[in-house]
């Protein structure tokens, strides 16, 4: 039973957090600062400001600021953040160490590491006499895990001791720079965070997830004074070699946070399985007596969620309770989905008496690599609060929702009625007429073009990321008739429509161009007015051909639009028409898009004519940007979102020819290419010109993957 703390109801403060690990693998360092750009945007605490938070975490990290030791420290850059900060009435929590290892002349397991980092600390309190609140160290239990169990980053040990000597030396520097930072402003307060993890387990290995639901707690049993002989470690800790004095620090020398911060993320929650079979041979490993996988509770239906688990917190320790870290790298639906729900567990814990005092939007810039946990270099970037793409700080529509939280104590989306992926009870793979009637309830975002490309792929996609959707095709409505379409809307009451109709025969439009303009040109335009007229968010696609491709050198949104044949100018006039009947339109240009759902594509083409022995042309000296249809829908639904508006580039990272495309499939596959014929442009006998030179990049902040890692995916999903 929960200790009920009889206490006036509050909403939980808003809290703000940006990703700035320092970490080290091998002799490398990574940081998550520099990568992000943060270091040279003042601005960017401007943009944090305007959310609403109360506090943010913000790093003055030892590796950055003392990279040799007793050096004379340039503090310009922190106290200029800093003082911006308190500028813009946000009050800092200061972090010392963000998985990192320190400088290069200490490390996690280096016995003086503890009063290095103190005598650290006390330079940042004598530089910051003013600051309130530090984190000396983040998530020490985690990080001694990372590097001292697992080997994963610097000093890259691999075993029990290791492991805990990290451990001891980190919560143990957390005490000493607390003291240090003590004596110069008596009234600093530790906000300590820690993963809030929890593992579940079939029966036979109960005894594991026994063993590690008991070492969660390591970092705030250590600090809050309670190891001495009768805890659950004390004997294991002693059987490891550690000395008993090393132990009795921690008894005699306790420090309580006066917030306990819990960082839960959808990978907090494990499961153990003995079965290996039924598990990706990543997830093997084992102790001395069982081999076993663990996964993510979340994949198996075991995980129970943070509010049980906050309120284990709660009653372990009663202390003030935040969620230091809430942060999920997925679509952006699915992340509202989880702040969201996160506030709403945390706001019902305090009308049971549990004291949360705040949630923390982390990772307000985004992360890079953590899908690798960190060991790899591959610039995989997860979008946060903002997005940074291009370097321009983008705020998602994440940054209404904390706004509306942190003022309000509310946010309401339509897309917020359905339940996040990490539900076991949500189908992902349904058919679309039962995920339309499980969804027929809420306000759908109406498809119009179903039968298309676009539009085939836009109900995949809705469906995989549980966006109720009504999906219409020319049977259904007559996107030339004003009636049919307001019949439509007001059938289906939708919250947004997306046209994905068009005329794509571009040679044809030369003869049918009065049929080309229409669909292209009229159509969207009609489709625009009305939904400016209910309300509705409107999203439309245009083309790389509304250039001439006299500007040989890759097209952004502001360039000036020339196009060449018939096809490009309904696309052009569409755009014009679109944004002069609502301005709140959003008109996604693309190119030369290719899929794994369907036959009308290039990549396609090329495989079918490959396969069959058969002789195929193409031009040797038009240079286009492949785009990958998954990746292209993705974005555009996040921007779309967003609540984006105007006109943005998407398509994918790079450029070639024709002829050159073709070639990398026929590798890609095992084709001979003998039978692909290039021949120039001027050769290939169109009815339509085309421009030499249509590649497109956006200066607008967004920016997908290299078209040939997306043309490997293309051959991983391919269903035709």
């Amino acid at each position: 039973m929960s200790t009920v703390t009889k206490y006036p109801y509050f909403n939980p403060e808003l809290w703000g957090g940006i990703e700035c690990t320092i970490n080290r693998v091998k002799n490398t360092y990574r940081d998550q600062l520099l990568l992000s750009g943060h270091y040279d945007r003042l601005r960017d605490i401007e943009k944090f400001a305007e959310l609403g938070i109360r506090k943010l975490r913000y790093p003055v990290l030892w590796e950055r600021h003392e990279p040799v030791q007793n050096q004379k420290i340039n503090w310009s850059w922190a106290n200029e953040r800093l003082n911006t900060i308190r500028k813009n009435k946000i009050v800092p929590i200061v972090g010392l160490l963000h998985h990192g290892s320190g400088p290069h002349f200490t490390d996690l397991g280096d016995k003086e590491f503890p009063e290095k980092l103190a005598a650290y600390g006390l330079r940042v309190a004598k530089q910051f006499p003013w600051v309130m609140f530090y984190t000396p160290v983040n998530e020490p239990l985690t990080t001694a895990r990372f590097s001292g169990l697992y080997g994963f980053w610097y000093p890259h040990r691999s075993n029990e001791k290791c492991f805990v000597e990290m451990l001891l030396n980190q919560v143990k520097g957390t005490i000493l720079t607390m003291r240090a930072i003590r004596t110069i402003n008596p009234d600093a307060q530790l906000i300590q965070t820690e993963d809030l993890s929890k593992t579940h387990s079939t029966p036979l290995l109960n005894y594991q997830a026994g063993f590690e639901n008991e070492r969660r707690w390591l970092t705030y049993d250590l600090l809050c004074g309670r190891m001495n002989r009768d805890h659950f470690f004390w004997n294991y800790f002693l059987s490891l070699g550690i000395p008993e004095k090393s132990l009795q620090f921690f008894a005699e020398n306790c420090c309580p946070p006066a917030i306990a911060g819990f960082n839960y993320y959808v990978t907090s929650e494990r499961y153990l399985d003995e079965h290996t079979d039924n598990y990706p041979s990543w997830t093997h490993g084992g102790n001395h007596q069982h081999r076993y996988a663990d996964t993510e509770a979340v994949r198996t239906g075991h995980n129970h969620g943070i509010t049980p688990l906050l309120t284990e917190a709660w009653d372990r320790y009663q202390i003030p309770l935040a969620v230091s870290e809430c942060h999920l790298s997925c679509s952006r639906e699915e992340q509202l989905r989880w702040v969201k729900e996160i506030w709403d567990s945390c706001r019902g814990l305090n009308e049971k008496g549990v004291e949360i005092k705040a949630v923390t939007a982390w990772a307000l810039l985004g992360a890079f690599d953590w899908n690798s946990l960190l060991t790899e270099q591959n610039n995989y970037y997860e979008s946060g609060v903002f997005d940074i793409g291009n370097s321009r700080v983008r705020p998602t529509l994440l940054a209404k929702m904390i706004r509306s939280l942190s003022l309000n104590g509310s946010y309401a989306h339509p897309l917020l009625h359905q339940k996040g992926w990490w539900h076991s009870n949500r189908l992902l793979d349904d058919e679309p007429d039962n995920y339309q009637k499980q969804h027929e309830k809420t306000m759908p975002l109406l498809i119009i073009g179903k039968t298309g490309t676009l539009g085939n792929a836009f109900i995949r996609i809705c469906q995989q990321r549980c966006i109720p959707f009504v999906a219409l095709g020319r049977k259904d409505v007559n996107i030339l008739d004003e009636e049919s379409i307001r019949a439509a809307i007001k059938k289906y009451k939708p919250w947004g429509m997306i046209n994905a109709s068009g005329y794509v025969k571009v040679d044809e439009a030369e003869i049918n161009h009065r049929e080309c303009y229409a669909v292209n040109a009229t159509a969207p335009s009609l489709l625009a007015r009305l939904c400016y007229e209910y309300g509705i968010r409107f999203m439309s696609f245009s083309s790389d051909l509304v250039f001439d491709g006299s500007k040989g050198a890759p097209y952004f949104e502001g360039d000036e639009v020339l196009p060449l044949n018939v096809y490009g100018s309904s696309k052009a006039e569409g755009e014009r028409l679109m944004l002069a009947e609502n301005v709140s339109s959003l008109i996604i240009r693309t190119s030369a898009f290719f899929g794994p759902w369907d036959q009308y594509n290039f990549v396609y083409t090329v495989m079918d004519s490959l396969k069959y022995n058969r002789e195929l042309s193409m031009p040797t000296d038009v240079i286009v940007s492949p785009t990958y249809v998954p990746d292209l829908c993705h974005a555009a639904m996040d921007l779309y979102i967003d609540e984006e508006e105007g006109i943005w580039h998407l398509s994918n990272d790079g450029m070639t020819s024709w002829s050159a495309f073709a070639g990398i499939i026929a590798e890609r596959t095992g084709f001979k290419k003998n039978k692909l014929v290039g021949r120039p442009l001027i050769e290939m006998g169109w009815k339509a010109s085309r421009p030499l030179y249509s590649v497109l990049q956006s200066n607008k902040g967004i920016k997908l993957p290299n078209f040939e890692n997306a043309l490997t995916r293309y051959f991983e999903q391919l269903t035709v």
